[in-house]
């Protein structure tokens, strides 16, 4: 288990005693998510589905692939979400991107942005990552406020990247750069 702590929370990689947790946020957070990511199928929000998320995570960070964490409230212990390091590439690379969802009672009080400057924090300085990424939509005007407060620079409009609920939506490309790589 990989653990991190930011100012209010405790990141950790999650476990399979998480899977009644992660299952309650994602199923609470359906619609909310699916504004800006694709809709998943019934299925998708239950033990069975997650557990198996849980365990995949787990596999990858055994490669050293991804690292996903829960984000838990230091105070209570809530799961109030998730952030992850994923494709992880070494050289010639030496890249990762950062995807992130919060819990939407949680969004508008900088707990995102704590999160993703940590995490960005862990991948420059334990995992060695020169660049790391992340894709958002415009229209995701949060998330937009989240990765510029954190440093990331907008490097450009990716045109139809990904498919989400019927549309094919353009997205930004975001990056950070560790410069003392």
């Amino acid at each position: 288990m990989v653990y991190v702590e930011s100012d209010r929370c405790k990141l950790r990689t999650l476990v399979e005693s998480d899977v009644e947790s992660l299952t309650s946020l994602v199923a609470r957070n359906k619609k909310y998510w699916s504004i800006h990511e694709p809709l998943h199928a019934n299925e998708y929000y239950t033990n069975k589905t997650q557990l198996k998320r849980i365990i995949d995570a787990s596999r990858q960070l055994g490669m050293s692939r991804e690292y996903s964490f829960g984000i838990f409230l230091k105070d209570t212990g809530e799961l109030i979400g998730h952030i992850s390091l994923y494709s992880i590439k070494r050289l010639p690379f030496s890249s990762a991107f950062i995807g992130y969802s919060m819990d939407e009672k949680y969004t508008g009080q900088g707990f995102a942005t704590e999160v993703v400057k940590r995490v960005t924090q862990f991948g420059f300085e334990e995992l060695a990552i020169h660049r790391i990424e992340a894709y958002v939509s415009p229209a995701n005007e949060g998330s937009v406020k989240v990765l510029e407060k954190a440093g990331y620079d907008r490097e450009g409009l990716l045109k139809q990247l990904l498919y989400i609920n019927g549309d094919w939506v353009d997205h930004y490309l975001y990056a950070l750069i560790d410069p003392k790589y």
